[in-house]
């Protein structure tokens, strides 16, 4: 950190925080339907224990696959906002689909990606975030304009709110600690899939 608190890739503040916490404040916002699709590992893992919706979709077994659904589903379903949360890992082996998102710029979509600079649940290898990739900065650079660090939990509930209110796409980063995830939704791709899909009127409800 520099003297006014800019650390070697230009983000401000540096506080890590909760993953957890972030994740709840986000959930307690979205009272419309709102979908959110969740990355492997402890992004759904946190979305879980938040409190299980049926617009959540939580990706097993396959990372950096989050962004570029949830960009699917923004466009399937434009009358909703989506939200995607993912890890800093996952994100960086598909960085084209910042590209992507840009390009075809869907006014219902935001990308949050928590950085923890590891690889956490492959066993904590260092990743890129950690040492020299500021990925805000390679959103804004992918032409995603609206593309900012949250610096503090406050700020993290003012950006979901202009993502609420305002239009998208964007970008929201946050740096959190490895804390583990704190539940872990049922290990069922089909189950997953029916449920949201049904959950967002993809498919029919199950009768009565």
């Amino acid at each position: 950190m520099d003297a006014a608190g800019t650390d070697a890739r230009g983000r401000v503040g540096g506080k890590a925080m909760s993953r957890l916490d972030l994740t709840r404040r986000l959930v307690e916002r979205l009272t419309h339907g709102e979908i959110v699709v969740a990355g492997i590992g402890n992004a759904n893992f946190d979305l879980f224990a938040a409190g299980p919706r049926p617009e959540n979709f939580y990706m097993l077994g396959s990372m950096s696959l989050a962004v570029p659904i949830a960009l699917g589903v923004a466009l399937a379903q434009p009358s909703r906002r989506v939200f995607v949360i993912e890890g800093d890992g996952s994100v960086l082996m598909s960085l084209g689909a910042l590209a992507t998102v840009a390009m075809v710029a869907p006014q219902n979509l935001t990308v949050i990606v928590w950085d923890n600079g590891t690889y956490q649940i492959t066993g904590g290898q260092t990743a890129a975030t950690a040492e020299a990739t500021d990925l805000v900065a390679v959103a804004r650079g992918a032409g995603i304009v609206q593309s900012e660090w949250a610096r503090d939990e406050a700020e993290f509930e003012r950006l979901i709110g202009e993502a609420l209110a305002g239009r998208g796409p964007r970008f929201i980063g946050a740096l959190v600690n490895q804390e583990p995830g704190a539940a872990r939704p049922e290990r069922d791709p089909v189950l997953v899939k029916d449920q949201f899909m049904r959950g967002i009127g993809a498919k029919p409800s199950r009768p009565a």
